[in-house]
C-alpha cells in the first residue's frame, strides 16, 4: 500500500461553533476526528470556510483549532469579520481567532491556488456536511481522494422534521457527494441503506463503509447546588427540536401532573428551532426544568442519579444520548428505530414514539421502583479506536 501523502480534514463546522457551549453530536464527531489526527505521524492541515473566504492550516494551526475546541478563549475580532460578520458576532470573533492560526487564505474563486500546498493524491475527510456543494467538492476532487460522513439522510426522508429552508440544500448536499466522494463513511447499516437510496437517486453510490461512531464515557463531576432534583427523577437529552419529541413527554407530564406532583424531568438540550410556544410550554408545566449549557460531567453526574433517559426521538442517523446512557449503566427508554436497535440491542425498553400511553405507564413504573432494582450491567460503548482503524485504513 502506497504511503499516505496527507490528510486535509475540514473544520468548517467546528470553528463554526466555538463559543457557542457544549458541543452538539456532529461537532463532537469532527472534534474526534481532529484529536485522532493529530495523534499521527501523517502530514495534517485543516480546511475552513469562512464568510470571506478559506483558510488553510497546517499541523500547528490544527492544534491551535483543537485548543479551541477544549474550550480556549476566542481572541478578539479583526475587520474582516466586522465586515462580513455584522449580524453574528461571535461567529466573527471564532473566524478572526482561527484566521490568526493559518498558513494561507484565498477568497472562495482562489481555492484551487489554495489548496495547492497539500500534496496532490492527499485524502480530503469532510465528517460536518459543511462544504458540501457542487463547486468545491469538484475543485478539491481535482486533487484529492475525498471521504464524507454522512450522518443521516433524515431532511430527505422526514421532511417535517427540518426546517423548510434547508431540505433543498441538503437534496443538493447528496447530490454533490453522489458526484464526487470516493468513499461514504455510514455510521450504522440501517443509516447506510437510507443515505445509499438517495445516491442512488442522485445517480452514482459511492463506495462505502459502516463505522460507528465511538462514545467517550465523561467522567462525572459535582453539579452546581441545587441542581439535582429529588428522587426519582428522568432525563431527556438533546436539542430542543421537532424530532426530539419533546411534545410527547411533554403530555405525559401533563397527564401524569392531573393525579399528584409528578416526578422531576431534566429537559437538558440547547433551544432549536422549536416552535417558541414549545418552550414556553416545558417552562411552565409541573415538574419539567429546562437546562443548558452544563458541561459534560455535570451531565454524566445528572444521569447517573436518574431513574431513566428519556428517548423519544422521532428519527435518528445513530442517537448518541442513550448510547451515552447505556455506557453508564443507565436505563433507557427509546423510541423503537432500527438504528437504536442495531446500535443497543435489546439494553434499552423500546416503546413506539407516537403513543403516550405506553410512555405515560412505563414511567409510573419506573418512578415507582428502587433504582437499584432495575438497572443493567453498563453496555460496553463502541470505541473511536475501532472506528479510527476502519476509516483510516481505509483511506
Amino acid at each position: 500500500m502506497a504511503p499516505v501523502r496527507a490528510r486535509l480534514l475540514d473544520l468548517t463546522r467546528l470553528v463554526s461553533r466555538y463559543g457557542r457551549g457544549p458541543l452538539t453530536g456532529v461537532d463532537r464527531v469532527e472534534a474526534a476526528y481532529l484529536s485522532e489526527l493529530l495523534s499521527r505521524d501523517t502530514p495534517l492541515f485543516g480546511l475552513v470556510q469562512t464568510a470571506a473566504g478559506f483558510l488553510l492550516l497546517d499541523r500547528a494551526g490544527m492544534q491551535g483549532a483543537a485548543d479551541l475546541a477544549e474550550g480556549a478563549p476566542l481572541g478578539d475580532t479583526d475587520l474582516l469579520s466586522r465586515l462580513t460578520n455584522w449580524r453574528n458576532p461571535l461567529r466573527g470573533r471564532a473566524e478572526a481567532t482561527v484566521r490568526r492560526l493559518t498558513m494561507g487564505r484565498a477568497t472562495r474563486p482562489g481555492l484551487g491556488r489554495l489548496i495547492a500546498a497539500v500534496p496532490e493524491g492527499s485524502s480530503y475527510l469532510n465528517t460536518g456536511h459543511s462544504n458540501l456543494s457542487d463547486p468545491v467538492l469538484a475543485q478539491l476532487h481535482r486533487r484529492f481522494r475525498i471521504a464524507v460522513l454522512v450522518h443521516d439522510t433524515i431532511p430527505l426522508d422526514r421532511a417535517e422534521f427540518s426546517r423548510p429552508d434547508t431540505v433543498a440544500a441538503f437534496g443538493n448536499k447528496i447530490t454533490a457527494v453522489s458526484r464526487h466522494a470516493d468513499l461514504v463513511i455510514h455510521t450504522a447499516a440501517a443509516t447506510r441503506h437510507r443515505t445509499e437510496v438517495h445516491l442512488a437517486a442522485a445517480g452514482r453510490v459511492p463506495d462505502g463503509i459502516v463505522a460507528s461512531l465511538g462514545v467517550r464515557i465523561t467522567k462525572p463531576t459535582q453539579c452546581p447546588p441545587g441542581l439535582v432534583p429529588r428522587t426519582p427523577y428522568f432525563i431527556t437529552l438533546g436539542t430542543v427540536e421537532p424530532r426530539k419529541n419533546h411534545a410527547l413527554l411533554l403530555q405525559v407530564w401533563k397527564d401524569l401532573a392531573r393525579t399528584g406532583p409528578p416526578p422531576p424531568l431534566l429537559v437538558i438540550g440547547a433551544r432549536g428551532w422549536a416552535d417558541p410556544s414549545l418552550f414556553d410550554l416545558l417552562a411552565t408545566t409541573p415538574g419539567i426544568t429546562l437546562l443548558s449549557g452544563l458541561a459534560d460531567g455535570a451531565v454524566a453526574a445528572l444521569l447517573q442519579g436518574a431513574a431513566a433517559l428519556l428517548f423519544p426521538s422521532m428519527a435518528e442517523g445513530f442517537g448518541l444520548p442513550p448510547v451515552e446512557a447505556a455506557a453508564l449503566g443507565i436505563p433507557v427508554v427509546a423510541s423503537d428505530l432500527p438504528v437504536l436497535r442495531e446500535v443497543l440491542g435489546d439494553y434499552p425498553i423500546y416503546l413506539d414514539p407516537a403513543d403516550s400511553y405506553s410512555w405515560l405507564e412505563t414511567i409510573k413504573t419506573l418512578s415507582l421502583l428502587d433504582a437499584r432494582d432495575h438497572r443493567k450491567p453498563a453496555l460496553a460503548p463502541p470505541s473511536w479506536e475501532d472506528h479510527f482503524n476502519t476509516v483510516l485504513t481505509t483511506l
